[in-house]
């Protein structure tokens, strides 16, 4: 099963390190001592910390963005993967972001996808809506 480092954590949650270990030592989330004395969250629960972080915290609203367009590749975690006999349907959370794949069920085998999986998501589009917020 996947381990990530407290910085991994951070960046993946797009928090501190300090913030994950502020977590870690009131229980909030769950860590062990890897082989090398360092403290790693195992990838599963992990996954699931990220799904109720970005379910609990409040959407921000359009702010002083200027002129950017998102990127189109999405690292995240795995949070759920269900398979039937043709096809399987991958979420991944990355930051605030739930983003949801439908692909073969081999390629999701070939990938092992599981939860708690690293992964990322790359969007291509023929058709992507850039918006711009008025200036005040």
């Amino acid at each position: 099963m996947s381990t990530f480092r407290v910085r991994e954590a951070a960046e993946l949650l797009g928090v501190s390190d300090d913030t994950v270990r502020r977590w870690v030592d009131a229980g909030r989330l769950g860590a062990e001592t890897d082989a090398s004395g360092r403290q790693a969250i195992e990838g599963a629960a992990l996954a699931a910390f990220a799904q109720e972080l970005a379910a609990s915290s409040d959407r921000p609203s359009p702010g002083p963005v200027h002129s950017e367009s998102a990127r189109n590749r999405f690292v995240g975690l795995v949070t759920r993967v269900v398979r039937d006999t043709v096809m399987a349907q991958v979420e991944i959370q990355s930051g605030g972001h739930r983003i949801v794949s439908l692909m073969s069920r081999e390629a999701a085998d070939e990938l092992e996808l599981e939860p708690g999986v690293l992964a990322i998501a790359a969007v291509k589009s023929t058709n992507v809506v850039v918006e711009v917020p008025q200036r005040r």
